[in-house]
């Protein structure tokens, strides 16, 4: 894995770039390798920059660091056929790594090595700009490029006004060179189907551009149009490149100035309620997209319903567009921060400090901390493994409990820069919590039983000495039938009353707390 880094008068160190308060431009290829534009192109345009053809000046202001593939394993696996849904190049690599994880999945969970270690150079870097260089599959359109850009529709106020700023000049530059953009991923709301129109979204923090505008700096996804040849691509990619190059020269420092008071207003987030997930609400509105004349009717091959182009006829789709988002999952922040238990500290650890997340570890034991906890009705696990995760996801709710913290484990203070990253991996109803990912399913094991012969004797002497638990019993018996026809539900009743009931399961190994410890 190569990084490039390039300047006009040699500051290619992170520590002398900041020291200089220097912004930096941080770009990647290939981290689907498959889509080897953003390759091609960067070093086009890196090599134009050094010439001084190209974005004047832009290596005076900026440092620009580049890796040209990050999925190198992918890229070496190359061949003709390996993105069927592509026009050209003549030979590409492969979408995923050696260990088959597709990286831009991998941005939290960060189980792949590559993952991990362009995680530490994003973090000895701290860019205010990353752009991450695709090519989408899907439908045919005279549409030839795409561009997300976070934080936009959620985030911290200064910067997502920064970040749609940059946003807005970026389409009209491509306007200008001859581009017909759009600012949302082009992803039909049912698949194959134009008439269903698209939707404006917020992604999940595993996907790169997403993942950087929760660290408080400005992300950017450039999605050129797979059915467009592949010169035509490589120059949209290289426009799309040099107007950002030339726009974080002119802008960059304004940024770095929005994105230190968003991580300043990060650290006041205690107490205050952040939203973990977003969905799109129920306003449309009609978009007027530039697609081509199609049908759609039942192939003899699959049986499906099938849609087919002719790209010789453009055609204007009225569709619909949803263009309004709204928090789905919100939690209120501690006012303190996040406890880990010594038995889950060194998995938390590995990954707090890949994220650029503070964290201590402590040194003596406290007993009886007044803590919230987070104790789970009910676990849902996917029927099938996610990039070789089984997902898990929690039905409950934070409840203050007093929990003993051994010496070993870790405290995460709320008040710093990166609060929305913790509690991206700390809060369980995040979608790419560390919990959610299958980090903690042994905290939802059941290990340990009480046999049916030792349960009939213990839940005689516990109704024989226990007034209320016989009327509770009763009662139960009289009003859940389903209950009553199971032997075993009803003994497992007197068993979760029992002293010998493990009371550690389905407690989400991380606890909150109101003040440091």
């Amino acid at each position: 894995m190569l990084a490039l880094v390039a300047s006009a008068d040699g500051v290619l160190e992170a520590d002398a770039a900041h020291r200089a308060q220097r912004p930096i431009v941080f770009m990647q290829g290939g981290i689907h390798a498959g889509e080897s534009d953003g390759k091609d192109a960067g070093l086009q345009v890196l090599r134009e920059m050094l010439d001084g053809t190209t974005a004047k000046g832009a290596l005076a202001a900026v440092t620009f660091v580049f890796v040209p593939v990050l999925n190198v394993d992918g890229h070496e696996r190359y061949g003709r056929w390996n993105r069927p849904n592509q026009v050209g190049p003549e030979e590409m690599g492969w979408r995923t790594t050696a260990q088959n994880f597709n990286l831009n999945r991998d941005y939290v969970k960060a189980d792949a090595p590559e993952m991990q270690a362009v995680l530490r150079l994003m973090t000895q870097w701290d860019p205010i700009l990353f752009a991450d260089l695709h090519v989408t599959d899907g439908a045919q359109f005279e549409h030839d490029v795409a561009y997300n850009v976070a934080p936009t529709h959620a985030g911290d106020p200064d910067l997502r006004r920064s970040a749609s700023a940059l946003r807005d000049e970026l389409l009209q530059r491509m306007r200008d060179a001859g581009s017909l953009p759009l600012d949302f991923y082009p992803s039909f709301a049912r698949d194959d189907d134009p008439a269903s129109g698209f939707a404006v979204g917020v992604g999940p923090k595993r996907f790169g551009t997403e993942y950087w505008g929760a660290r408080n700096r400005i992300g950017v996804l450039v999605e050129t149009h797979s059915w467009k040849d592949y010169p035509t691509r490589v120059r949209i990619t290289r426009n799309s490149v040099i107007a950002m190059m030339e726009m974080a020269a002119r802008d960059g420092r304004k940024w770095l100035q929005a994105a230190k008071t968003a991580d300043e207003n990060s650290a006041r987030a205690g107490g205050t309620s952040v939203a973990l997930s977003y969905e799109n609400t129920a306003r449309v509105r009609t978009l007027e997209f530039r697609g081509y004349e199609y049908t759609r009717e039942p192939s003899p091959i699959s049986g499906a319903l099938l849609t087919r182009y002719n790209p010789k006829k453009p055609q204007i789709w009225r569709i619909p567009l949803f263009d309004e988002v709204q928090p789905k999952a919100t939690v209120t922040a501690p006012r303190g921060g996040y406890i880990v238990p010594a038995a889950y500290a060194q998995i938390v650890a590995e990954k707090l400090a890949l994220h650029g997340v503070e964290f201590r570890k402590l040194t003596s034991a406290s007993a009886a901390v007044d803590a919230e906890v987070f104790r789970a009705a009910k676990v849902t696990y996917s029927p099938a493994t996610f990039e070789g995760h089984t997902i898990l996801a929690l039905e409950g709710q934070w409840a203050r409990e007093r929990r003993d913290v051994p010496t070993g484990s870790l405290f995460v203070p709320i008040a710093q820069a990166r609060s929305v990253m913790l509690m991206t991996l700390l809060e369980p109803k995040d979608p790419d919590a560390l919990v959610s990912w299958g980090f903690f399913n042994t905290a939802f094991e059941r290990k340990e039983y009480m046999e049916a012969y030792v349960a009939e004797d213990v839940a005689k002497e516990m109704l024989k000495n226990d007034a209320a638990l016989r009327q509770e019993f009763a009662k139960r018996l009289s009003e859940d039938p389903e209950f009553a026809r199971s032997p075993a539900a009803r003994l497992e009743f007197f068993y979760r009353r029992h002293s010998s009931w493990d009371e550690r399961l389905n407690l989400y190994p991380v606890y909150r707390v109101d003040a440091a410890l």
